[in-house]
């Protein structure tokens, strides 16, 4: 039996699965976990609650979190990784002019990426396992962790100028943390998808590895750092202190994404459609 086997599952949250070793040291957070069809793998507004609800409830207490290393695993139960921001509710919202709803929903994911970001209070490494596609929001939150892991084959990438926006989550400030500004910028207005073997050279994939050996080499991962934990631990704060991201930096981006979002025309908003039907069509191929 696998360690993976060995760990307890929960269903508290109907949008993602859970698994937890008894002793606590490590969380996997799968996302998607009701994915089927017509249920698109992207940043839809309940499975970020049941994401954004679970990642507070394992956030240690300042004094709880003393010397200890945990980690966090954030993957996937769909074919993709996560296909980035819930585009049906982008184009409803935008066609009504609702600023508040927009913020709002953006707001929502920047406070989640930025948890991720600091390590949930500093005891946690964060690690995103992409096992399938990670196209815009989605990896906004791989970029927002702390390592990397990818399986071959896959597509990365930040498509949103495709109908004139920008990933406005935080894909801006994180890609400065792991390649030059200009290159973000190349990144971030070419709106080209990349293999994982072009993102590892590119120094943005920490880890990768053959297809199907991504669980095994987080496990690895792990089993490595938790044998240095007060080093590892270090790193957090370390990085905290020489690389921040500071949530006020994040939020401030958000409002520009917005604006523009809300400035988009009818071309952009049926490039948006056209992307909505494709990723739907996509989730009934594979369901069946």
């Amino acid at each position: 039996m696998s360690i993976l086997e060995k760990l307890q599952h929960s269903d508290r949250f109907p949008t993602i699965r859970v698994r937890e070793p008894s002793e606590g040291s490590a969380h996997w957070l799968y996302m998607h976990a009701d994915a089927g069809p017509g249920v698109r793998p992207c940043c839809r507004f309940e499975m970020l609650e049941d994401m954004w609800r679970y990642m507070r409830s394992i956030t240690a207490q300042p004094q709880r979190a003393a010397g200890r290393l945990r980690h966090f695993v954030l993957a996937s139960a769909a074919t993709a990784y996560n296909l980035g921001g819930d585009l049906d509710l982008f184009m409803r919202l935008i066609g009504a002019g609702d600023r508040e709803r927009l913020l709002a929903y953006a707001r929502h994911c920047v406070e989640g990426v930025h948890h991720l970001h600091t390590g949930f209070g500093g005891d946690m490494h964060t690690v995103a396992l992409v096992q399938g596609d990670a196209l815009g929001g989605g990896l906004e939150m791989a970029l927002a962790c702390h390592t990397i892991v990818a399986e071959e084959g896959v597509g990365m990438g930040l498509p949103e100028v495709l109908f004139g926006l920008f990933p406005g989550m935080g894909a801006y400030s994180f890609l400065c943390r792991r390649v030059s500004p200009r290159q973000a910028e190349r990144m971030i207005l070419g709106g080209e998808i990349y293999d994982s073997q072009e993102m590892y050279r590119l120094g943005i994939v920490d880890v990768l590895v053959p297809k199907g050996r991504g669980e095994s080499a987080v496990l690895e991962l792990i089993r490595r750092q938790q044998r240095a934990p007060h080093a590892y631990r270090a790193m957090n704060a370390v990085r905290a202190i020489g690389q921040p991201v500071a949530l006020d930096e994040l939020m401030r981006i958000t409002e520009v994404w917005v604006d523009t979002a809300l400035a988009l025309d009818e071309k952009s908003l049926r490039t948006m459609e056209r992307i909505v039907r494709a990723q739907t069509r996509r989730t009934g191929a594979e369901a069946g």
